[in-house]
């Protein structure tokens, strides 16, 4: 799994992607409002939506890993 040490760099590394994540909605909504190009909002959608998935994707691949040695265990 990793020492606690290990995991709470990993947990700051998926706050700063939740954060940049949570920027990128709020300037998408602000571009909208000021009447930006539709081409500026949908790359910032763009942006957004792949911070939400590379968010998901290191959650996935550290939190919820099946470490090697278990998975021998397991069968």
């Amino acid at each position: 799994m990793g020492s606690e040490a290990e995991l709470g760099q990993v947990e700051k590394v998926l706050l700063y992607i939740s954060e940049a994540r949570e920027r990128a909605s709020r300037v998408a909504d602000e571009l909208r409002r000021s009447g930006a190009p539709d081409h500026l909002i949908a790359a910032v959608k763009g942006a957004e939506a792949s911070l939400e998935a590379d968010h998901r994707r290191l959650l996935q691949a550290t939190f919820f890993a099946v470490a090697d040695d278990q998975e021998r265990l397991a069968v």
